[in-house]
Formats: structure tokens, sequence, C-alpha cells
């Protein structure tokens, strides 16, 4: 089971931050406004398992405006938005052409996940539906997960020192239910369900507005060929990732774990083989 969400659908509203916090009872920290559009939140973190992005690009750096700039690097912060509409006072002719790319970030639950891999205590476990979980009551605040998550999404508070992240809901929907951010959400912008359904219906959904000329849209996190073995949360963006804030080409660190592991083995036996010659041809 997972979420995929439709960027070119989300309004910004934050039904789901604040279902999210509602629901898992997640501290009310990072709710001011940190002058960046009306972004509240900034990034995922202990606090905040989910973030609402919103990305302003001024006319020009849209998917499809043409040169050397992809990614959208000419986005700058156009001001906190007035208190009327905007031309209100200017008339039509002296309004800002630009545009919001508004996003709910969450936790990817990815299938290789890093985090998983170097809890030492078991605290990160895999749940039944295929998605990451925290057990708090047996993290010990070590922080190797923090480090192992090619997204930056788990973090630990500052008050207790463990390690907190999206759970999505592994308690409601063990009860059959919908996650609460997904069933906050207005615009169905947040789909949940199981995942290879999700990927039909994303497939289908970029094919739509590609045919409506919307030319950057495109899959973030559904291929499981990856490097982390595809997100149990994946997107349907309108830019590039890197627009968003997401890393362009995630890989789990602990990928080559076992590569390393075979290389150390066969240094320390090569090592104990020259120790042993060494004693012997000493001793003769």
């Amino acid at each position: 089971m997972g979420f995929f969400t439709d960027t070119s659908v989300c309004i910004g509203c934050k039904a789901c931050e604040v279902a999210c916090k509602e629901w898992n009872d997640v501290p009310t920290s990072g709710l001011d406004l940190l002058g960046m559009s009306y972004d509240n939140t900034g990034a995922l973190t202990a606090n905040s398992w989910r973030h609402v992005a919103f990305v302003e690009q001024p006319a020009g750096c849209s998917d499809a405006a043409p040169g050397p700039d992809p990614v959208g690097s000419g986005s700058q912060f156009l001001g906190m938005p007035g208190a009327r509409p905007p031309g209100r006072e200017t008339g039509v002719g002296q309004r800002t052409d630009f545009r919001w790319l508004m996003m709910s970030d969450v936790c990817k639950h990815c299938t290789e996940a890093g985090c998983l891999d170097v809890c030492p205590t078991g605290s990160l476990l895999r749940t039944e539906f295929g998605t990451v979980v925290v057990q708090e009551d047996i993290c010990n605040g070590c922080g190797y997960c923090v480090s192992a998550c090619p997204y930056g999404v788990i973090d630990r508070r500052a008050d207790d020192g463990r390690a907190w992240k999206c759970t999505l809901c592994y308690d409601r929907i063990g009860a059959g239910l919908t996650p609460a951010c997904a069933q906050a959400c207005p615009t169905e912008s947040i789909q949940y369900g199981p995942l290879e359904e999700l990927r039909g219906r994303a497939e289908q959904r970029v094919g739509v507005l590609r045919s409506q000329g919307v030319s950057g849209a495109r899959l973030y996190g559904h291929d499981p060929a990856d490097g982390v073995g595809g997100d149990g949360a994946f997107f349907l963006l309108l830019d590039e990732p890197e627009v968003y804030g997401l890393p362009p080409d995630p890989v789990v660190p602990t990928r080559r774990l076992p590569s390393m592991w075979r290389r150390a083995g066969v240094a320390a036996l090569a090592m104990a083989a020259a120790a042993v010659v060494a004693f012997v041809g000493g001793s003769s």
C-alpha cells in the first residue's frame, strides 16, 4: 500500500498537514510563516510529517520555456501575498505573471530503506503493508537513520532525541481506513491504495496532462529500478525534482554494503595469510 500525490491538483490548503498532526498527535511546532510565500514548515521534520511546499516561478521559468534553464533556477521570491487579489489596485496590465508549484511532501517509504537497514535496535520495521514505521518506545536516539535517508525525511525531536516520521497512519490502514492526510485532501491530490493500482492511475494521469500540453509532467519515485527500489509514496511533478527540493537520483546508502563487506573480508583474509607467512618464514 502507498501514496500517489498528484501535484497538478494540489491547491496548497494544508488540510493534509493539519489532519496528520491531529490524528497522530504530532506537536504543533512548525506553524509559523517563514517569509517564503505560504510555506509554514519549510521541510519534513520530526514535528512535521507532511510538508506543503510552495514554489513560485515567474513567467519564463516554466517547463515549456526554451533555453539552458530546465530546472527553473530563475525562480525568485515575489513577496508575501497582499491583503487583496493581485492587480486589484494596479489593474490587469500590472499583474505579475507567475505560477505556484505546490506539493505535499511526505516520507517515501522506500522499498530499499536505508533507515531500516542501519537501525541497531529494530525500532524501524517493515509492516505487512510494505510501509516503514518507527517504534518510538524502543528507539534509542542514535541518529543512524537520519544520515541513512537519501531524502532527508527522518528526524529526531529536540526534547527526547528519538526519531519520528510518517507512519502512513499504520493504525488507520490496519483498521481498513484511509490515512488521515488522504482522507482530508479536498482535491484528491493525495491518493491511497495498492501501489500497482496507483502506478497505473499515475501513468494515465501523466498521459492526460501531456495531451493537454503540459510537457513537463513526470513521475518521481515510481520506478522499482531506481536507487531505492521504488518509493511507497511517489509523485506526479510538473517540473524537475530539484525545483521541489527533491534529489534527482536518490540512492540508498546501504545498497553497496554486501560488496563492501565482501571486500573487507577478502582484505582481512589477505592480511591474516600474510601474517601467517611472515610468522612461518621468521621461525624457519
